[in-house]
């Protein structure tokens, strides 16, 4: 048994190890997708400050857009958690003026105030959650008692009644997202900016640029993206009531 066993162990010593991927060292994506020629050099100037809390899971996802916002923005940093707290951020543990950007739904205590209603003041934090819509909403739930004191919810315009496309729909093609109005993170802070910043449409333009080139890059390497099962059979259940009505 052992000397069957040996020439086999003698095999795998020799045999090579396995390729690690090259990876950029300025925005630590694989060379073959290196977004180095697409990032605004110096990063954006913003008077807000933007938060990104990002799941654990969407920490190991290869499409997460949070990284590029920290390189491209300059006020702007992550941290990785399932809910906001005392001690995880120095920012927000002084109770800054701020926003978080989530939507209203039928089972929210806090209603969101449609972001086109703020008035913009000075040092001004936005708070972004980057994960799927499920964990972005559990992560809202247990944040909020932290942000009650200093945070006003904040939304960009979602119908959780209308099925979503892919991020720009039939532009970019990689995560489909499950209600129409629902976008990237990056997205999502980009069209809040716009708002928020005296040049806000310019800071979008920049941003949206960014992601396209992401996409573009990364669409070469996917699959096309499949609809959600659950959300065909929810909507394929919706239409069959409205017909029946």
């Amino acid at each position: 048994m052992l000397h069957c066993m040996e020439p086999k162990a003698e095999e795998d010593a020799l045999s090579p190890e396995p390729q690690r991927r090259s990876i950029c060292s300025n925005c630590d994506r694989p060379t073959r997708v290196c977004l180095c020629h697409a990032l605004p050099f110096p990063p954006i100037q913003t008077a807000t400050r933007i938060l990104i809390v990002q799941h654990p899971h969407e920490a190991r996802h290869k499409l997460s857009t949070t990284p590029i916002l920290n390189k491209s923005l300059l006020r702007a940093s992550s941290v990785t958690s399932r809910r906001l707290r005392h001690g995880l951020s120095p920012i927000l543990d002084r109770s800054p003026a701020a926003l978080y950007l989530f939507p209203s739904s039928s089972s929210s205590t806090t209603p969101a105030l449609h972001i086109s209603a703020v008035r913009p003041s000075a040092d001004l934090v936005l708070i972004a959650f980057d994960a799927t819509w499920q964990h972005a909403r559990e992560m809202v739930r247990a944040s909020e008692d932290f942000l009650s004191g200093f945070a006003t919810r904040v939304c960009l315009d979602v119908d959780e009644s209308v099925g979503g496309g892919s991020i720009y729909d039939s532009e970019l093609i990689l995560r489909k997202e499950p209600f129409a109005g629902c976008v990237s993170t990056m997205e999502a802070v980009a069209r809040a900016l716009r708002v928020l910043e005296p040049n806000g449409p310019e800071i979008e333009e920049k941003l949206v640029g960014v992601l396209r080139e992401m996409v573009r890059l990364q669409a070469g390497f996917l699959k096309p993206v499949k609809p959600r099962p659950k959300l065909l059979k929810k909507k394929t259940e919706e239409n069959e009531k409205k017909e029946g009505s």
